[in-house]
């Protein structure tokens, strides 16, 4: 398959961009960068367990958004746009008590102004699914968001 970042982005480079937000709080890593997905690896931990010990559906939702959001702005000129998250939705399949999950990003649709992105979550241990997202995500105009507007075209 076609390679379908703008330009060549590195593992080194998406580290970075972890710098003080929700996923270095929660230990999410990215470790993968192929010619159509991003894969990230997330701890089932104290940060990421609800109060009966089991993975939280909110975290599964932070590691598909962030891979999704992650994903959709490497497709897209990032001196001009950024891509920011419309909606999500998760089905929580399986419970996970240690360990570590996998997210496997892909794209369902990449359009000009808005892209759909799948994550496939699976157990490291077992590569069992726990969770299956999917996120859409508008493209707006670089700036637009500093300037506190919410200008957002939507493909008609």
């Amino acid at each position: 398959m076609d390679n379908i970042w703008f330009k060549p982005y590195t593992l080194d480079y998406l580290e970075g961009l972890r710098n003080a937000n929700m996923g270095v709080h929660i230990g999410i890593h990215f470790f993968e960068i192929g010619p159509n997905f991003l894969k990230a690896r997330m701890p089932v931990d104290h940060r990421t367990t609800q109060p009966f010990g089991i993975l939280h559906g909110g975290a599964s939702c932070v590691l598909s958004e962030t891979l999704g959001s992650v994903s959709a702005w490497m497709t897209i000129d990032p001196e001009k746009y950024r891509a920011v998250g419309l909606e999500i939705n998760a089905n929580h399949i399986r419970a996970v008590t240690k360990g570590y999950v996998i997210g496997v990003c892909t794209p369902l649709h990449i359009g000009r102004r808005t892209q759909v992105w799948q994550t496939d979550i699976t157990e490291e241990a077992t590569g069992k699914r726990v969770a299956i997202s999917r996120l859409t995500v508008a493209i707006i105009e670089q700036g637009t968001l500093s300037n506190q507007k919410e200008t957002i075209i939507v493909e008609k």
